[in-house]
Order: C-alpha cells, then sequence, then structure tokens
C-alpha cells in the first residue's frame, strides 16, 4: 500500500532488548496511539522490552462511505463477524509476521515476542498469533472480536501453551460485548487458554484496571521461564 509507515519503535532505556511486544493500533489510528500508554504500565525499569508500533496502510474502507483511513483491513459492515474481508486479514498477518521475523532477526527468540491489538489490530494480532507455528510469549486482543472459519482453523499451529488475554468493556458500542464473549467462547472450543477480563461501564476504549492487567500479563508471560505452560486466570 502507498504511503505505508514504518513501525515506532522503542527500545528499553536501561538494557538492551530480550524481549518485544508487537502493537497493533486500531482503524483510523496510527503507532503512536498506545505508544503513550506506556509510562502507565510501570514496568520495571530494567524491563527489556523492546515496543513496536506498527502504521495501518491509508485505505479505503467500506462503513466509512469509502473514505480512505488508516485501516489494516475493510470494514465491510457494521456486523462484524459477517462479510469479513479475510484478503485484507491475511495481507495484514502476512505483515505481521514479518515484523516477528525482524524481532528474530535481532535475536529475540520467538518465546519473547508477544502480539497485541486494539479492535482491529487484535483481530489481525490474533490472527496472526494462531497461525504462527513458533512459539510465542502469548497475545492480548482488545475491545476486538475473532471471526472464525472451520477452514481456517487448518492453519491454526500456534501452541495451546500460548495464552491469549481478551479485554472487553460491557458498554463497548463498536464491538458490543455479547461478540467479544461469542469470540472468547470460539477460542475456547479451539482449545486454546483464554485470560478472559471484563470492565464494567467501559465503552471501545482503555481502562486503568486494564492496563495494570496487561502489565501484569506482560510481567508474567515475558520475564518468567518461557514455555513454563503458564495459563493466568479469567475473571470479571
Amino acid at each position: 500500500m502507498p504511503d505505508e509507515k514504518p513501525p515506532i519503535i522503542i527500545e528499553p532505556s536501561q538494557v538492551p532488548a530480550s524481549a518485544s511486544v508487537i502493537w497493533l493500533h486500531g482503524l483510523g489510528a496510527d503507532g503512536h496511539d498506545f505508544e503513550g500508554l506506556l509510562p502507565h504500565l510501570k514496568l520495571p525499569e530494567n524491563h527489556g522490552i523492546r515496543f513496536v508500533f506498527p502504521n495501518a496502510p491509508i485505505q479505503p474502507v467500506s462503513v466509512n462511505l469509502g473514505d480512505a483511513m488508516s485501516a489494516w483491513y475493510d470494514i465491510r459492515s457494521l456486523q462484524l463477524t459477517e462479510d469479513v474481508d479475510w484478503a485484507g486479514i491475511d495481507q495484514s498477518v502476512a505483515k505481521l509476521h514479518g515484523w516477528v521475523r525482524d524481532e528474530q532477526a535481532k535475536g529475540i527468540d520467538s518465546q519473547r515476542i508477544l502480539l497485541a491489538g486494539f479492535s482491529q489490530g487484535g483481530v489481525v494480532a490474533l490472527q496472526a498469533a494462531l497461525r504462527l507455528a513458533e512459539p510465542l510469549a502469548g497475545v492480548m486482543g482488545l475491545s476486538t472480536y475473532f471471526p472464525h472459519e472451520a477452514a481456517r482453523a487448518n492453519t491454526y499451529c500456534q501452541p495451546r501453551t500460548c495464552p491469549i488475554f481478551l479485554a472487553h468493556g460491557t458498554a463497548d458500542p463498536i464491538c458490543r460485548f455479547p461478540v467479544a464473549e461469542a469470540s472468547r467462547d470460539t477460542l475456547q472450543s479451539l482449545g486454546r487458554s483464554v485470560d478472559w477480563h471484563v470492565y464494567e461501564g467501559m465503552p471501545h476504549q482503555v481502562c486503568t484496571q486494564e492496563i495494570e492487567d496487561m502489565a501484569q500479563f506482560m510481567v508474567h508471560q515475558l520475564f518468567t521461564r518461557p514455555g513454563d505452560g503458564s495459563q493466568g486466570h479469567g475473571h470479571e
């Protein structure tokens, strides 16, 4: 796509990077969207995590009357799990896999790489994680959903020990809560371990408690022994 910007990369300040978090923004945003959240995670000063914030390409979006905006794929309907732009999702999944390879080329083991995404970015992060054979530290899907086709289950080769952090607000008007619950159920039906977090009254955004929960998940998955099988515990 034209006008695609390179990812924003934030290196750890105290020590060389020994882990990576690749974090995708939502529809209409850019790589700076979650950059300002980093201080609020209150990670240890010597955390050693490189944060990679990619920028989605600019492309027409059907629900935006066809006007162009930053998007990982087209949103064809407000019924998010119907008429899914799988071709667009697949293209963005391939890009995310490329960014994972970039981190591996820099010396980061796949088990020290965590994928994350908000809303539309979460769709891509979840699909990309499940379609990657190398074991990841985990994946975080924030205010997002999981479109699924039976035929695509054959491409889900991520080890089942990879934990999935799902977080959603009950008052989300964009990706409604029942859609998130159905996505959780689908992932669980596929044999995936879901660390499920619910935030009462939260709309399509991130809240303080969610930031704390995300930080705990990152620390647990990246600062404990890779492949230790820890799963976390879902709660409301």
